[in-house]
This record gives structure tokens, C-alpha cells and sequence, in this order.
């Protein structure tokens, strides 16, 4: 089921209606309100126990291409559990053609074939009722930012 960032009232997707309720089951309000203020675009989709949030055409200005598809996974027990690595798509490569560091592997999900960036939020450092996908992002910027 994939919905849009700015749901409206119920519509169909992939044949199957959907309404406001899937999206509040799906993400919190907080992290909601975040992807639309921050002018994302984006996609939300539950995988199996999974929520699938897709930042379509995120700025990467670093890199080879300039922007890329960006996908967190939450996964189940978010926002107590926390977020882990980041998935691009198509392939990012550093400005000299190599492979950034600890994103040799490659991930299926949704059908396509996601870059995966390992990098992790050391134990104790998530702090469940006050992390959230904001300062997750903040995370990914600070990651991508240091070009390598």
C-alpha cells in the first residue's frame, strides 16, 4: 500500500482505498508533519512489519548523481526502536567515480535495487520519545555531508 505525503480524503492505490487512518497507523503525527515541512517529496508504504518512507529526488551535492531517491526503513517498534542505515537509488558514487564508504551492498525492496549506506546510531544513543525521523535526518545530512 503506498501512500502519498499529502493524503487526501480516501482515494485508490494499487487498486485498495485509502484514508487518513492508514496514514496516521503508519508513521506518527510528528514524523508526518516533518516530511511535509521539510518539502519532501515523498511516498510512505508498509512492507511486511516495515514502513517504507521514500524521499524522492533527495539533494546529495557530494556525489555523483546530485540527487537520488532516499529510502528509510522504520521498523516495527519505531520510535522506540531505532532507525538504522539508509537506502539510496539509483547507485551514488563520490566525485573521483568510486564507492562511498560502507555502501558497497546492494538491497532489494519495492522492486528496485537500493544502495546501501551502513551507518549506525551507536547502542544507548537512541533516545525513544525524543529521537524520531527528524533527528534521524539530521544524521543522514551529517553522514552525506562528509563526502566519503
Amino acid at each position: 500500500m503506498a501512500i502519498t505525503s499529502t493524503p487526501p480524503s480516501p482515494r485508490s492505490i494499487r487498486g485498495r482505498a485509502v484514508t487518513v487512518t492508514d496514514v496516521e497507523e503508519l508513521l506518527p503525527e510528528a514524523d508526518r508533519d516533518f516530511l511535509s515541512a521539510a518539502g519532501y517529496d515523498h511516498t510512505i508504504e508498509r512492507v511486511g512489519q516495515q514502513v517504507h518512507v521514500v524521499i524522492r529526488n533527495f539533494p546529495l551535492p557530494r556525489y555523483k548523481p546530485q540527487n537520488a531517491d532516499l529510502l528509510i526503513i522504520v521498523p516495527s517498534g519505531y520510535p522506540n526502536a531505532k532507525l538504522d542505515m539508509f537506502w539510496t537509488f539509483p547507485d551514488v558514487f563520490l566525485p573521483n567515480g568510486g564507492i562511498p564508504v560502507k555502501a558497497d551492498v546492494h538491497e532489494q525492496h519495492g522492486g528496485r535495487n537500493w544502495q546501501r549506506w551502513s551507518r549506525h546510531i551507536a547502542d544507548g544513543k537512541w533516545r525513544p520519545g525524543v529521537d524520531n525521523l527528524r533527528s534521524y535526518m539530521t544524521t543522514v545530512k551529517t553522514e552525506l555531508a562528509k563526502g566519503r
